[in-house]
């Protein structure tokens, strides 16, 4: 009798967890980390959803679309989380995204037009930064105000791979925005700073902590983590004339088998409870500022004046040409 009703409680918990369904969110490594924004997302989203909230990380935001088209329709993502504008036309260009139906306001600065507006049919952001090189104020009495006088400083650099990162390909399209023509003059002159180049931020970022060079590639919001969460005022960023913005964004896959409950993460990931959790956790703007604004001590985002963005739609082309000259020079 005491074997049957074992056999049947187990029978009863094997049933339950089986038919619990399961949401995959592939999304980049920081992301899920013990410090990043995935462990309180999926206690938050978890607490309504009557499911299992299942984040993969892989690698940094370009390894993610890598990681997409090589497994195609057989995926097990139900949601790819931290592709970013940069990527976005290849990734609709796969085929594997389906448009999410949503309009929604946001508090993004546009280079292009008005702010708020957002018009991809096939992913919604869910924050957003500018690119800085950051230093160790208590180690450089100043820092370089452009790249030109980054590229003549004896400065040690880590950046990373464009090809891996989506860090990486956004310095690359910030040098090629800016300076067109003139961009391989740059990475001619930066060549000799550069001390590595790294797959991912999370490496990259260790290096400069760990005193093996004196900035590296991140965002200008980086400092806000040191401020907040180690009230450590010794970071800060290298302002430029102006900064190449990133939006992540997230899209559900065509395939998917859980649309229901994709979507729902969807609308969750634009509702005040995830986008409260986005600051102080992922350390970029979110991409609608929740009820409570930022917290103190988050820096205050710089003038939509000085945003540098390439369009989506001419990514692709830009990127080509940009990734060639980089090659090129740094194999030098």
């Amino acid at each position: 009798m005491k074997f049957f009703k074992l056999f049947a409680g187990l029978f009863t918990a094997t049933a339950a967890i089986a038919e619990t369904p399961v949401l995959t969110v592939y999304t980049y490594d920081s992301f899920v980390s013990d410090w990043g924004p995935g462990p309180v997302v999926e206690k938050v989203f978890e607490e309504t959803c009557q499911c299992d909230l299942k984040f993969v990380g892989v690698g940094d935001g370009a390894a993610l679309l890598a990681r997409i088209k090589l497994e195609g329709a057989r995926s097990d993502a139900d949601i790819v989380l931290g592709l970013d504008t940069n990527l976005i036309a290849a990734a609709a260009g796969t085929g594997l995204f389906e448009p999410h139906g949503r309009s929604i306001g946001v508090d993004i600065p546009n280079p292009f037009g008005e702010a708020g507006a957002w018009e991809d049919e096939n992913f919604l952001p869910f924050d957003w930064g500018y690119f800085a090189f950051i230093y160790d104020n208590t180690k450089l009495n100043s820092a370089p105000d452009s790249f030109e006088a980054l590229a003549t400083s004896d400065l040690r650099i880590v950046i990373q791979d464009p090809r891996s990162s989506t860090p990486g390909l956004g310095l690359l399209l910030w040098v090629k925005e800016q300076y067109g023509e003139g961009s391989p003059a740059i990475w001619a002159g930066l060549s000799d700073n550069i001390v590595t180049v790294t797959k991912g931020w999370s490496e990259a970022y260790g290096l400069f902590l760990d005193g093996e060079a004196d900035m590296v590639l991140s965002y200008t919001t980086s400092p806000s983590y040191h401020i907040v969460a180690e009230e450590d005022q010794s970071k800060s960023a290298a302002m430029f004339p102006s900064h190449y913005m990133q939006i992540e964004v997230a899209g559900k896959l065509a395939k998917t088998d859980q649309p229901d409950l994709a979507d729902r993460f969807l609308d969750f990931m634009v509702s005040d409870a995830f986008q409260s959790i986005i600051p102080t956790t992922n350390w970029m703007y979110p991409a609608v500022v929740p009820s409570g604004g930022l917290p103190d001590g988050f820096a205050k985002p710089i003038g939509p004046e000085q945003a540098r963005l390439i369009a989506p739609a001419d990514v692709p082309s830009v990127r080509d040409e940009a990734l060639a000259e980089w090659l090129t020079i740094l194999s030098q």
